[in-house]
């Protein structure tokens, strides 16, 4: 079905429904940035692909906002006689539509896809134009939308403790004890990676994130009610849960809400995670509804020792997949293409036993789609990689242990360019700089944001995203509450939580540069009675010291670089051949 003619489909569904413009999320009913097939409605409406965005929909004009990651992929796949196009920090979806829309209209919008923070937010933005908005269930988009994939049914796993280092009985009476210090007699839970960490379980519902689709209540006693379908759960994993997890249908949630409501208990939720819909049936049921962060989210980021021994291990065999693969790159004289680059990296990492899988779609990115910061390619978009042009290599993989996030930039043969070897040394530079970073307890990521981005701010330079996310551990590629950005990242960073380090250039129309690791953050002494953290690179492979303009280089930074290439060649020459490590003695050498 033609583009144009599903937006009228949904307009069409509009009308019926009264409203006279629509906002469509790309998240799915758990705000997760990966989602199943059946939830992927701005792709099925528009052909965006990407893992954040949101589209509007009035009846004579439509948009797509997405940030500064997507603005380029964006425009290649939605139809821009259809959409406006617009970077979301330049203009938002209520802003655009209180231009569209006259006073004394009204939105629609789905109450699983939004929270009740964004609501807010946006009743107080629409108020002052008069504007209201309206709950539609079903979504109109799923009204019309032929063929909708079905609900996964993948089997759920159990995470053996081996790997999560605590047995889910203790989390569940840790967390519980975090409801009864706020009195509340249960908190609903939404996020399935917060379930899976309490409850140390696993799923396959979700592409590249090992989750199954579930909701939770957890009570102030440690019980837990765990909403799933039943047929996801064989004998191993009923034994594992015991009987203080109670297993009800899915589809059951907001009656079991409705009878809190009605017993007057107080539940907490997380206003920036919950669906607003769940507020609406507990408010009409009369509980009294606490709202306050998940205390399961901070739980799950500050790792364990057996999370951090098992994200280490799971950085040695994946850091000797990304050398086999650069090694392979590197002395390759036939054609390459981008597509043949994920899979040649794919079938390195698949030399493992224990590979589950990648973390997210690989981003080979060649030439100009090098700038495109989450460039996937396909079919269409595939083209080889000519001698002297740029690979950027964001790529990840999943291990039951840990899971990986790294991205190298490289060049196939030689590059003369003094402005993309000026680039590549300013983002190493912004890279060591951060590594580098000893601070005070209680600063947060978005403080130490312009380390990272000081040597191209010196000329003027910039990237718009993100210079550090949150890494799960078997779990999701991205997670909270911690970040570096220089959009937010207010949380202050603890011991035991692990970021990417990534700071980029992007080029458009030629090229891309990102250089990304994981670092764990830990203690480092304490000063005056202060204590200080910093952090420890977990990601282990060689950085194509080529590329780099040495005399913009500090000595500080030649130590630093010196001395992680020797870590390099240390943690992964046990496992390769003579030839690859004959090549990786050769890219670790001292500058």
């Amino acid at each position: 079905m033609m583009d144009s003619k599903r937006l009228e489909l949904v307009r069409s569904a509009l009308r019926q429904a009264g409203v006279d413009g629509f906002v469509l999320p790309v998240t799915d009913e758990f705000q997760g940035e990966y989602s199943a097939a059946c939830a992927r409605r701005v792709t099925w409406l528009t052909g965006f692909d990407g893992s954040a965005g949101c589209a509007a929909v009035t009846m004579d004009k439509a948009a797509l906002f997405v940030d500064g990651r997507y603005t380029l992929q964006a425009a290649q796949e939605v139809d821009g006689a259809l959409y406006e196009i617009y970077n979301s920090a330049e203009k938002t979806p209520v802003r655009w539509l209180t231009e569209i829309i006259t006073s004394k209209g009204v939105i629609g919008y789905d109450p699983l896809l939004h929270t009740p923070l964004q609501i807010e937010q946006w009743e107080e933005a629409l108020a002052a134009r008069e504007i209201g908005l309206s709950a539609l269930m079903p979504n109109p988009v799923d009204t019309v939308w032929e063929n909708r994939p079905p609900m996964p049914q993948e089997k759920v796993s159990v995470h053996r403790l081996e790997h999560a280092g605590k047995e889910h009985g203790e989390k569940r009476l840790e967390m519980a004890a975090k409801l009864a210090g706020k009195e509340q007699d249960a908190f609903l839970v939404t996020q399935p990676d917060a379930l899976c960490w309490l409850l140390n379980i696993r799923g396959g519902d979700i592409p590249y994130n090992p989750l199954p689709l579930c909701y939770g209540l957890l009570f102030a006693d440690a019980h837990v009610e765990l909403f799933i379908d039943d047929a996801k759960l064989d004998s191993a994993v009923r034994e594992h849960l015991g009987k203080e997890v109670d297993i009800a249908p899915f589809e059951t949630i907001e009656e079991r809400l409705a009878l809190l409501g009605e017993e007057k208990a107080c539940v907490g939720l997380d206003a920036k995670w919950c669906p607003v819909r769940f507020m609406h049936v507990l408010e009409q049921a009369g509980a009294d509804i606490s709202l306050a962060d998940n205390p399961i989210t901070l739980a799950k980021a500050l790792k364990n020792p057996t999370e951090i021994e098992g994200m280490r291990r799971a950085h040695i065999i994946d850091g000797v997949a990304v050398t086999r693969f650069l090694c392979w790159f590197d002395t390759q004289e036939g054609e390459i293409t981008e597509l043949q680059v994920a899979e040649r990296l794919e079938r390195f990492r698949a030399m493992s036993a224990e590979y589950r899988g990648a973390s997210f779609a690989t981003i080979a990115g060649s030439g100009a789609h090098g700038a495109i910061v989450h460039y996937r390619a396909d079919e269409a978009s595939n083209r080889a990689i000519a001698q002297g042009e740029i690979l950027l290599l964001d790529s990840g993989g999943q291990y039951p242990f840990g899971t990986t996030d790294i991205t190298r930039t490289v060049a196939r043969g030689t590059i003369a360019s003094a402005e993309f070897r000026d680039r590549f040394t300013r983002v190493l530079k912004g890279h060591i700089a951060l590594a580098q970073a000893q601070f005070p307890e209680g600063t947060s990521g978005g403080q130490l944001d312009i380390l990272a981005r000081q040597p191209l701010w010196d000329e003027g330079l910039d990237y718009d995203h993100g210079t550090g996310h949150g890494v799960g551990c078997f779990l999701c590629v991205h997670e909270g509450p911690q970040r570096i950005s220089k959009r937010g990242g207010d949380v202050a960073l603890k011991p035991g939580m692990i970021l990417s380090n990534e700071p980029g250039y992007y080029k458009t129309g030629d090229y891309g540069i990102r250089i990304e690791n994981l670092v764990l953050v830990v203690e480092r002494e304490t000063v005056e009675g202060k204590r200080f953290l910093g952090f420890n690179t977990l990601t282990l492979a060689p950085i194509d010291t080529r590329l780099i303009e040495p005399k913009l280089l500090g000595d500080h930074e030649r130590a630093w670089l010196n001395h992680y290439h020797r870590r390099v060649l240390e943690a992964l020459t046990p496992s390769l051949d003579d030839f690859e490590r004959e090549w990786l003695a050769e890219r670790c050498a001292g500058i």
